[in-house]
């Protein structure tokens, strides 16, 4: 996927357009799919995984999670020593959106529960998802430049999950890690059992 910028804006007035500028390339890099799996995790150099210098922004896609366990949230941690230890310390704000089937329950609101104060365990992405044949978690999550060696570790978030009573549920989840060292592993699970299906799926950002 790109975006393409046009010199000429006139289009139908052009008789020639200029240079061609491709910018915001996704660059596939690996597939993790879950069959009952405590974690998923992204380990840079490891099984094709980059996660390094080579891009200044990474993007996770989740595609229909499904928990083992009723009511249970997506969770992600980094990792500064390529996966021995996912407890970079973040500090993380939360707000949601949530509508019910029955379509009388619906509110806007800050999440403190599910935020972090300089947390070195996972972090939330979602609430609890519901673990109904039909019920999943979808999403992404953009990480800026974890290679980085000076600045913290940026990262935004928004899913939509089907929540237990058959509720709608949009999460927007933003933070940093508060580390300068650079990140070179992402790790991602339920917060209880497994991740019972689904996919996650990283792109380099050019």
């Amino acid at each position: 996927m790109s975006i393409i910028t046009l010199n000429n804006r006139g289009v139908k007035d052009a008789t020639a357009i200029g240079s061609v500028t491709s910018l915001g390339n996704m660059i596939f890099i690996k597939k993790l799919t879950a069959s009952s799996s405590a974690t998923l995790s992204f380990v840079d150099g490891s099984s094709d995984v980059v996660l390094d210098d080579t891009y200044k922004e990474y993007l996770f896609t989740f595609n229909n999670i499904h928990p083992e366990t009723n009511s249970t949230a997506i969770k992600f941690n980094m990792s500064t020593d390529t996966g021995s230890n996912y407890n970079v310390a973040k500090t993380t704000t939360a707000f949601y959106a949530y509508h019910n089937e029955a379509g009388n329950d619906a509110a806007v609101g800050y999440v403190t529960g599910e935020d972090h104060a300089q947390d070195t365990g996972f972090a939330f992405l979602s609430n609890g998802t519901g673990n109904d044949n039909d019920q999943t978690v979808s999403g992404y999550m953009h990480l800026y430049n974890p290679s980085s060696t000076t600045f913290v570790k940026h990262f935004i978030s928004k899913m939509s999950n089907y929540g237990p009573s058959d509720y709608a549920y949009e999460w927007n989840i933003a933070g940093y890690g508060n580390t300068t060292s650079a990140v070179d592993a992402v790790q991602f699970k339920m917060s209880s059992d497994a991740i019972d299906a689904g996919d996650i799926c990283l792109y380099g950002i050019l």
